[in-house]
This record gives structure tokens, C-alpha cells and sequence, in this order.
């Protein structure tokens, strides 16, 4: 029996509001464009919703944020 650690890699679901308590870029302003356009840059990728509150997929972002530098560097 696999236990829910193997199953899953841990990630931090952080609320759109509390993003710059654990990180000062981007500012909670740039958060709200990059989700306001999610469907277009792909950043539906990062993004959890639970109701009304939205929430930051933390690994999840920084993976995002990495394969826009790959994408612009080529």
C-alpha cells in the first residue's frame, strides 16, 4: 500500500491575497492580470479555484514561470 506522499508531490496552494507573504515577485497586481488572462498565456496551468477564493499552485507557478523562459529564450 502506497502511502499519499509517494501518490502525490507535496505543493502549497497559496490564496492569491497571502502571495506576497511567502514572495515579493510578482506583486498581487500582476497575479490578478496573469489569472484575468489565464486562458490565453496558460497560466490555467497555476491556478486552483475552491469556491470563490482563488489560489497559487506554487510549484505548479514557478514550472510555469520556467517554461516561459524557455519559450522566450529560444
Amino acid at each position: 500500500m502506497e502511502s499519499d506522499s509517494q501518490a502525490q508531490p507535496k505543493t502549497r496552494l497559496i490564496p492569491v491575497t497571502k502571495w506576497n507573504e511567502h514572495h515579493q515577485w510578482p506583486p498581487i497586481g500582476g497575479l490578478r492580470h496573469l489569472i484575468f488572462h489565464e486562458k490565453s498565456n496558460g497560466f490555467s496551468k497555476v491556478v486552483r479555484r475552491c469556491g470563490r477564493r482563488v489560489l497559487i499552485d506554487e510549484a505548479a507557478y514557478f514550472a510555469w514561470v520556467e517554461e516561459q523562459n524557455a519559450r522566450h529564450n529560444r
